[in-house]
C-alpha cells in the first residue's frame, strides 16, 4: 500500500437511481480517477464536497479511452480555475 497521494478535481457528478450521487475525481491530466457514491442525504449532512482532495495512488483507476481522458483533462483545467482545491462544489 502507497502512502503517496494525488490531488484530483471534482469531473462529474451525476444523480443515479435510489438517490445516490456518483462523484468523479480525476487527475490533471486525466489519466487516473476516483468515483464515489454517496447518498443525498449524505450529501447534506455528511463532509463538503469540494473542488479537490487528496487520493491516494493505489486508489486511483485508468482511464481507458482517449475522448475520456480529454474530456477529464479539460474539466480539471477548468474546475482548478474556478475554484480553490478546499471550496465546497
Amino acid at each position: 500500500m502507497s502512502d503517496s497521494t494525488v490531488q484530483c478535481w471534482l469531473v462529474e457528478r451525476e444523480l443515479g437511481d435510489r438517490d445516490f450521487v456518483t462523484l468523479v475525481y480525476a487527475t490533471p491530466d486525466g489519466s487516473r480517477y476516483q468515483q464515489r457514491q454517496r447518498s443525498s442525504t449524505a450529501l447534506r449532512t455528511g463532509a463538503t464536497v469540494t473542488a479537490a482532495t487528496e487520493v491516494p495512488e493505489d486508489e486511483l483507476e485508468p482511464v481507458t479511452d482517449e475522448a475520456t481522458r480529454k474530456r477529464y483533462a479539460t474539466e480539471v483545467e477548468r474546475t482548478a480555475e474556478t475554484y480553490d482545491p478546499d471550496d465546497p462544489i
